[in-house]
């Protein structure tokens, strides 16, 4: 890390840890999003991240929707030359082009505007009694009338506007442009639901730099810090990125392609040369680079915003292929785009961006990998460098601590070390559940599935593999079909399902169903199926083979309030269980919504009713217009015990399935065109898939798993080989009260029986003794070392039964 940029302390720190643990991979979104999530879209799984053989699927794919091009790049290129021309020749281009657009906005007329804020007080101008103006008042304006701390503290704002200004056009704006990040985040799936969803409409509630012109009335304005707020945090790495860019531009001269943020830091990918030693990154340059960047973040420089057509992207990127290729495939002619500027940086980029650079305290390169244009092996050799970045050098610090701790608690050194799970490249990306592995996978199934009886649901069991008819009816084959194995049987296409919502249609639609059949409850851990990329593959986080605790709600619209209400309280039963806090947010309907809108703003309404009761008014947050396409959601994040977020339980709201699959029930009303109406399905999953469960638990507890679900209870250690028989006897005992118990008959001393015992965590250590034989009795050791003493095996069976009970 740069001494320019961190405490000395905390670079010490850093210098000090395992390489392993500096070289460790920032969270990324592959880990927030589960493979349980229902009815989930390809995820990032599919992101260009992954090069050659590691970027491929197990089967073919359809390929990058950017058609792979070779070698772009060539032995032309003269990088690993610092402060190349070229960066002046493209920062002249961006000052004529600036200079046009100055030009335009000098004839809009300012326009007298309000700014409301979240508690509902609007403001019309500053503290020197400054009117508010469309074109002239920026968030940052707002925020410092409130204080001049808050504006200080802001990476970006959230603004929702009742109107427009007349002359603002939203295309001309650059606000329906392509995002260079966006458009390259997932190259073999067809365009997101909400990819195009920019704004430029009133009512629409958008990201907005703090320091770019308001457009028209704004009937609510938030500011977002990076503690309180993923967009903030998203922003701030977003822009970090930028920096690292312009840092290797300085450097090296490399030719840049994408610099994503992600759940957790950034990264940049840059094309270095051919290869060799000039063509690849090194350990060696984190110091470079981070010192680079502490002048850049010294220097203060301003993130620009500008609108550019595309011939003016093509004259601002001339001389990078990777850039050109992806504005000749991407950017529609005739529109306009943005870019964003700070220092020598121009970049192509929907932003929102950090005011300042300087907004950046600490900052550290953390790792580098090889990786391809378009994650094909057929093209150039990319660079990735990652990094991660914070307002604050204390969070630095505490990120490094936390990092040592990821490490320690890494289920794939867990799984290993207790013998839990194996994986094998012969089936990659599906588990080998070993005895004990499989005792906590069983464990979590029953709990589950005791819910289940006392909550009303019907357990099914339905077809692993079915006809592509289906998956063409239910949609997923249009979008999906490249994540699903597909295989050919007498001249027809069949699919391993990928999940289970389109075969419970089948179930529902088979049968005549009447309004007081509804609410239908069908739960399923069927195997499901994923072709996911193989580079993508991490432990048991994503894989290809996975059980889910699917479960699909089939029930009209006015219960949608009560069954979600139920669908939370048994969210809330499990992670609580689990030693686990959440947060709720409810996503409404997004600009591609399938739907008529009154259906919407009822399904809504009943989702908000919800949780205003579950959580309480103010107990949850709204993020408008991130809905999938099909319904509203509740996203639930969790919390594990160090505080990272994992999103593994989902509530959706399904209204397109019904419709596709002629879904209805009898309402029991004889007027005429009432007398059927569609059910509602209620997606919803608690554990999510239940192998990234065991990951996320894994971690949770650090290995160190609660009584109930430990897959070591007890570890019976007589002090000398006479007491074997009777150790032997009071684990017959345990295990036919349901407990796993084993004997230590090694001829290991008793202090390293002990201490392997601790090892291997065993929840408690009974030491038999000739005293404990005489007196029927064994001596009680927990894990951790403590002395609990003599108690008589009914009293420890009851003892252990109440452990189970109450979950411990």
């Amino acid at each position: 890390m740069a001494d320019a940029t961190v405490p000395e302390e905390i670079s010490s720190l850093w210098k000090s840890l395992d390489p392993a643990v500096r070289a460790a991979l920032i969270e990324s979104e592959s880990k927030a999003s589960s493979n349980g999530d229902a009815m989930a879209s390809s995820s990032s799984a599919a992101s260009s991240s992954h090069g050659g053989a590691q970027g491929r699927r197990a089967l073919a794919s359809s390929g990058p929707r950017i058609e792979s091009s070779s070698h772009i790049g060539g032995s032309s290129f003269v990088c690993r030359t610092s402060n190349p021309s070229w960066i002046k020749v493209r920062s002249d281009v961006y000052d004529e082009v600036r200079a046009r657009r100055e030009e335009e906005l000098s004839v809009k007329v300012p326009v007298d505007i309000g700014v409301t804020l979240p508690d509902g007080k609007t403001l019309m101008e500053d503290k020197e009694g400054v009117r508010y103006q469309a074109w002239r008042t920026t968030p940052f304006d707002v925020a410092a009338t409130i204080s001049r701390g808050l504006a200080d503290a802001a990476v970006v704002s959230r603004v929702t506007y009742s109107s427009f200004v007349s002359d603002y056009d939203a295309a001309m704006d650059g606000m329906d442009g392509v995002d260079l990040d966006e458009a390259m985040a997932d190259l073999d799936i067809d365009d997101k639901d909400d990819a195009d969803d920019a704004g430029g409409k009133a009512n629409t509630t958008m990201l907005w730099d703090m320091t770019r012109p308001l457009v028209g009335h704004v009937s609510k304005i938030e500011f977002l810090k990076f503690e309180d707020d993923q967009d903030a945090r998203t922003a701030f790495w977003h822009s970090s990125a930028h920096v690292l860019g312009e840092a290797l531009e300085r450097l090296y001269g490399s030719r840049l392609t994408v610099g994503p943020p992600l759940a957790g830091g950034f990264y940049y990918d840059s094309y270095m040369g051919d290869g060799g030693a000039d063509g690849t990154l090194k350990e060696d340059d984190y110091k470079l680079v981070e010192a680079e960047v502490a002048k850049i973040i010294k220097q203060k420089q301003k993130f620009e915003r500008l609108v550019v057509t595309k011939e003016e992207l093509l004259r601002l990127f001339e001389g990078n292929p990777f850039k050109e290729q992806i504005i000749s495939s991407k950017i529609p002619d005739g529109s306009r785009s943005t870019v964003y500027r700070c220092g020598d940086l121009v970049d192509l980029c929907r932003g929102p961006h950090l005011p300042n650079t300087g907004r950046i305290k600490a900052f550290a390169a953390t790792r580098h990998s090889a990786t391809n244009w378009l994650g094909d092996t057929d093209n150039d050799s990319l660079q990735r460098m990652y990094g991660i970045s914070f307002p604050d050098k204390k969070m630095l610090k505490v990120w490094i601590e936390n990092q040592e701790k990821a490490k320690e608690r890494d289920h794939r050194r867990i799984m290993t070390q207790q013998n839990l799970v194996m994986l094998h490249d012969l089936s990659a990306g599906s588990a080998f559940w070993l005895p004990h592995g499989a005792r906590i996978y069983n464990k979590l199934i029953s709990f589950i599935k005791e819910h289940y009886w006392k909550r009303g649901y019907d357990e099914v069991i339905t077809p692993n593999v079915f006809n592509l008819d289906l998956w063409h009816q239910s949609g997923h084959a249009m979008h999906y079909k490249d994540a699903m194995f597909c295989f050919d049987v007498e001249g027809k296409e069949w699919a391993m399902k990928p999940m289970n919502c389109p075969g419970h249609c089948l179930m529902f639609g088979g049968q005549i169903r009447s309004y007081r059949d509804l609410p239908i409850r069908y739960a399923d851990f069927g195997v499901l199926h994923r072709n996911e990329l193989s580079g993508a593959l991490t432990g048991l986080t994503r894989v290809r083979r996975f059980q889910q605790d699917d479960g699909h709600i089939f029930c009209r619209e006015d219960q949608i309030e009560q069954e979600v209400l139920g669908a939370l309280d048994f969210m809330k039963s499990v992670y609580t269980t689990f030693g686990m806090t959440y947060k709720l947010e409810l996503s409404t309907r997004p600009k591609k919504a399938l739907g008529e809108k009154e259906l919407w703003d009822r399904a809504e309404a009943a989702l908000a009713r919800a949780l205003d009761t579950f959580q309480g008014k103010g107990g949850w947050k709204e993020n408008p217009g991130d809905g999938a396409f099909y319904g509203p959601k509740v996203d639930i994040k969790v919390m594990d015990a160090m505080e990272r977020v994992h999103q593994c339980a989902t509530v959706q709201l399904d209204f397109q399935l019904p419709i596709r699959f002629n879904l209805q029930y009898n309402t029991g009303s004889k007027e005429e065109g009432n007398q059927f109406a569609r059910p509602v399905i209620v997606h919803r999953a608690m554990l999510g898939s239940v192998e990234r469960m065991f990951a996320v638990l894994c971690e949770h507890y650090g290995g160190k798993w609660p009584f109930w679900l430990s897959p070591r209870q007890v570890m019976l250690i007589p002090v000398h080989k006479d007491w074997n028989d009777y150790c032997q006897e009071v684990r017959d005992r345990l295990h036919s009260e349901g407990f796993y118990a084993d004997v230590d008959l090694s001829k290991n001393t008793f202090q390293k029986k002990v201490r392997s015992a601790q090892i291997d965590q065993y929840n408690f250590q009974l030491v038999v003794g000739e005293a404990e034989v005489t007196n029927g009795t064994v001596n009680i050791r927990t894990r951790d070392n403590k002395v609990e003493g003599e108690k008589k095996v009914d009293d420890l069976i009851a003892y252990f039964k109440e452990l189970v009970a109450k979950f411990k």
